[in-house]
């Protein structure tokens, strides 16, 4: 699959150029949107299941008692990730700032547990969800993505995989070569800050 997927990424319009504010704050002259992918159903669950192949290994081969993902990217992937490991899917949600566990989602004392998402930048909500499955009690084991925009530098304390390595630049604003340009950046994502 991961051969196929940046083709694929194109052809589904889901990679997009230009001038991109991301969640991080970070500008971006390319865009991911996965939810172009993650829209069609069977293709979602080939994601997921190649997903889940890639992370069978760690640690252990350790099966995971759910997968966690932050709202509303990594949603589709937990789902579908949770089903090719026949598994619980939860997600996180910011409450007054804090990324929780709601809507009476439970984990176990030591439970096992993989965090999805679909695109990491810099692993900041990554590492947010990684701190609320702790607070829990539970183990995070690994993180999996669709695509990891960091081409591997980003460093989340456990072991990640991605469908997709990408090392796409992202500039501060105040750095940012195509602010200096006059170009105005856009945010397609999913919060008003939002991006990926």
């Amino acid at each position: 699959m991961a051969d196929d997927l940046l083709p694929l990424l194109r052809e589904r319009g889901a990679l997009l150029e230009g001038h991109f504010r991301l969640s991080s704050g970070l500008h971006s002259p390319l865009y991911l949107q996965c939810a172009r992918l993650l829209m069609d159903p069977a293709l979602a669950t080939r994601l997921g299941t190649d997903l889940a192949e890639s992370l069978r290994d760690v640690p252990g081969g350790e099966a995971p008692g759910a997968v966690v993902a932050p709202a509303l990217g990594g949603i589709l992937v937990a789902h579908e990730l949770a089903r090719a490991f026949g598994c619980r899917g939860l997600f996180t949600e910011r409450q007054e700032g804090i990324m929780l566990l709601r809507r009476g989602f439970a984990l176990e004392p030591g439970e096992a547990v993989v965090v999805a998402e679909d695109v990491i930048t810099t692993g900041g909500s990554t590492r947010e969800v990684i701190d609320a499955v702790r607070t829990r009690g539970a183990r995070v084991v690994a993180v999996g993505c669709i695509v990891d925009r960091s081409g591997g530098a980003a460093d989340l304390g456990v072991p990640l995989r991605s469908l997709l390595a990408l090392d796409i630049p992202t500039h501060p604003p105040a750095t940012c070569p195509m602010c200096a340009r006059g170009s105005k950046p856009e945010m397609p994502g999913s919060r008003a800050t939002a991006g990926r």
